[in-house]
């Protein structure tokens, strides 16, 4: 799978976990501790990947233009990661303000994968080229699943 693929992939994953999320109500605490946890896992992995193997590529092979881009992006990983998951972490799961705090994680993270999927995936695809593109599929699929055995064997 190349790395717009398997970005793609994890997008689809993540979406569905929000949406599910999003239908919960106060009273199904259980099942949204777990949906919680099950997103952080997700965006931890597609976060490490992006930033550590897909953005330095798509940076190196493009301008000023590239690198602005892959600097936002990774700003907007920053805001979700430092800001908006802890607060809905520390929020009672049969809270209102968990609901609120959800929806406002689920739309960052929408508008951050559309940005992905418009604009910065179609232009690596064209500076970067099958070949690469394969290669760092390649790379990225393996540090996602070495980093999904680490977690969820410190979660066992």
């Amino acid at each position: 799978m190349n790395a717009i693929e398997l970005l793609k992939q994890d997008h689809v994953t993540v979406k569905a976990l929000l949406e599910r999320l999003g239908s919960t109500t106060e009273r199904g605490v259980k099942t949204r501790t777990e949906l919680l946890q099950k997103i952080e896992i997700e965006l931890l992995v597609h976060t490490t990947i992006e930033e550590q193997i897909f953005y330095p590529a798509y940076k190196a092979a493009g301008g000023k233009d590239e690198a602005v881009m892959s600097a936002e992006a990774k700003e907007e990983h920053r805001t979700v990661d430092s800001l908006v998951l802890p607060d809905l972490k520390q929020t009672s799961p049969s809270s209102v303000e968990f609901a609120g705090r959800a929806k406002v994680l689920k739309e960052l993270l929408e508008h951050h994968i559309e940005e992905e999927e418009k604009e910065m995936f179609p232009q690596a695809a064209k500076l970067l080229g099958k070949q690469k593109l394969a290669e760092l599929g390649a790379e990225m699929e393996a540090l996602k699943k070495s980093m999904k055995q680490d977690l969820q064997g410190k979660a066992a």
